[in-house]
């Protein structure tokens, strides 16, 4: 009985601490969904066929994203489009889509920072 008391309090703990990183459903400040990646969040905001993505510390305060780049893979239906990301203002990587991005397409962000630290996420 104890050895099963000890492995449910091990499995909630580490439950626990996976949903404390888990931010498929935290929406940043502008709105868009924040993921984990190199040691950043990176938030998703798109509108139209503009994709932004604003850099964030752990506490979703924006960042420098100097010396980031960046690209993000579009698929939508059988359209796939990649865009490469570009800086815009100081905390943030921008790029333009040939078309209108359609609700519920999947984005997929590969970000290196500025110590050449690379990282791909899906949104």
């Amino acid at each position: 009985m104890r050895k099963f008391l000890i492995a449910a309090a091990l499995m909630l703990w580490a439950g626990m601490a996976a949903a404390q990183h888990s931010h498929g459903s935290t929406k940043g400040p502008n709105g868009g969904a924040v993921q984990d990646v190199v040691g950043v969040h990176a938030e998703l905001v798109l509108a139209g066929n503009a994709v932004t993505i604003n850099i964030l510390d752990e506490n979703n305060k924006p960042v420098s994203a100097k010396g980031f780049t960046g690209s993000v893979l579009i698929v939508a239906g059988g359209n796939r489009e990649t865009v490469q990301l570009a800086p815009s203002g100081d905390t943030a990587l921008k790029g333009e889509s040939k078309a209108a991005i359609p609700t519920g397409a999947q984005v997929t962000l590969v970000l290196k920072n500025a110590a050449g630290k690379s990282g791909q996420v899906k949104f």
